[in-house]
């Protein structure tokens, strides 16, 4: 059962021949063997686990089906409040809070009957994505222990591609589900700016923030949106268009779609192992296209609003508490307090104008198909050893990402191919505004006529 999809999982438990509480079992009883290896989760909370699994088995086989996440076990990256539960952002600041009032979404999935099995590691309060700073300890790839999972989303990553869950809940301000995905190889989607709600999820810089699906599959993912993608008011950032019907839309057949290849920027200095997955992986994307052509993308590295946003949120905390934070998150933290109001406003102005020009590249193609990373997952002990480079390498890692976020666009990072020494190898897919059925449409599409998504770890058994 390690080895189900969401979609399989799903239908077995519908008709009766798979347990949710088999199912959350096996869950707990990996947790329980891998996560001592691999430090993916925070909290783990089996018991009311198996009280959601024992009630969604009950409610089931009484006809009151919710969905297809009844039953289903998935955790949730630790920035996201759980009301009698406590909510870290992996920092001992944060340690023994506990919120009493759900987020949105967690909402949202009790609300379908999923089940939750806890929280999940990351790095300290999202701010970096290396995911090597953290109260609770490294978090480990599955792929290589000795190596990082990325960040920030480091526990999710992680926890997916090792079976522990079949689905977890990550963030994203540059880059924080795609990396990890990538590195863990996994799949990985960031919605448009706005389609999943982030009330109630501890924020990095509110203007890049989002909130989205970690699964094994393009399928699970839609079906996860389906239940996260809705209105709420009490978000000022949420605009959903489209709400629901996306694991619908990829069984459809993508027709006439053109590709587009940026010209600059997303190619620079590329490690050969991951520039030769990329042409492997655009020799089957172009038989699925009608098209592939080259397209200028806006890239604005200007950091003053993440700078900003980040400091304001942490400055009531730092009088009496500086020292419960992690050197390294501190000093990313410091680096906003000079940032003015009037810049911040500035940049915001000019971030509003770049997002409403984010059509143009889309002229002329549908898609926008990169590389998800630059590199290779570093190991943990050479990131370690000089902490004065985490931040450049983290740069680097976050390069092919970032764009995307202050664009405010849907972007999904799928697995598409392995380096000589086995370390997963990502492809990021990238769309207009709200055109977020059409990047995951074509991402199913391409997994269908690929496998490298059904690959496993080395700790995993092959059957």
């Amino acid at each position: 059962m390690h080895r189900i999809t969401i979609q399989e999982a799903s239908q077995q438990i519908r008709t009766g021949q798979l347990s949710p509480v088999d199912l959350t079992k096996n869950c707990l009883a990996r947790i329980e063997q891998l996560d001592p290896s691999l430090n993916a989760f925070i909290t783990v909370t089996a018991e009311t686990a198996l009280a959601q699994a024992s009630q969604a088995e009950t409610e089931i086989r009484s006809g009151k089906y919710r969905g297809p996440l009844h039953g289903i076990p998935l955790a949730l990256k630790d920035l996201v409040d759980t009301a009698g539960v406590r909510t870290t952002a992996a920092s001992y600041l944060f340690g023994k809070r506990v919120p009493t009032e759900d987020a949105f979404i967690v909402k949202r999935l009790k609300s379908a009957g999923a089940v939750l099995l806890g929280k999940l590691n990351l790095h300290e309060f999202a701010y970096g994505g290396s995911g090597i700073i953290s109260a609770f300890s490294v978090p480990r790839n599955p792929w290589d222990t000795e190596r990082i999972t990325g960040g920030s989303s480091s526990g999710s990553a992680a926890a997916v591609a090792a079976g522990m869950c079949l689905g977890a809940i990550g963030t994203d301000t540059a880059g924080s589900i795609r990396l990890p995905s990538s590195f863990c190889g996994i799949t990985g989607f960031k919605p448009t700016f706005g389609l999943v709600s982030a009330h109630g999820v501890i924020p990095l810089a509110a203007s890049y923030d989002h909130v989205g699906p970690m699964a094994a599959t393009v399928e699970d993912c839609a079906l996860m949106l389906d239940t996260l993608a809705a209105y709420d008011s009490w978000d000022p950032n949420s605009t959903t268009v489209q709400s629901g019907g996306y694991a619908q839309a990829i069984a459809e057949k993508s027709f006439e779609l053109r590709l587009g290849i940026p010209d600059q920027f997303f190619f620079d200095d590329l490690d050969p192992e991951v520039a030769a997955a990329f042409d492997e992986a655009m020799r089957i994307a172009q038989k699925l296209a009608s098209a592939v052509k080259h397209v200028s993308v806006p890239v604005d590295t200007d950091r003053t609003i993440h700078l900003y946003e980040a400091y304001q949120y942490h400055a009531k905390y730092l009088p009496g508490s500086a020292d419960k934070y992690q050197p390294g998150t501190l000093r990313r933290i410091m680096a906003g307090e000079k940032v003015t109001a009037a810049e911040y406003q500035r940049k915001k102005i000019e971030l509003l104008d770049l997002r409403r020009k984010a059509a143009q590249p889309f002229d002329d193609v549908d898609l926008i198909v990169t590389p998800t990373v630059p590199v290779l997952p570093p190991a943990i002990a050479e990131l370690q050893k000089q902490p004065e480079q985490l931040r450049p390498a983290e740069i680097v890692m976050l390069r092919n990402t970032r764009p995307f976020n202050v664009l405010g666009l849907p972007s999904i990072s799928i697995p598409c191919g392995f380096s000589k020494d086995g370390l997963p190898i990502g492809l990021q897919i990238s769309g207009p505004l709200h055109q977020d059925a059409l990047v995951l449409q074509f991402a199913h599409a391409f997994q269908q006529a690929t496998d490298w998504h059904k690959s496993n770890p080395p700790l995993m058994p092959a059957d």
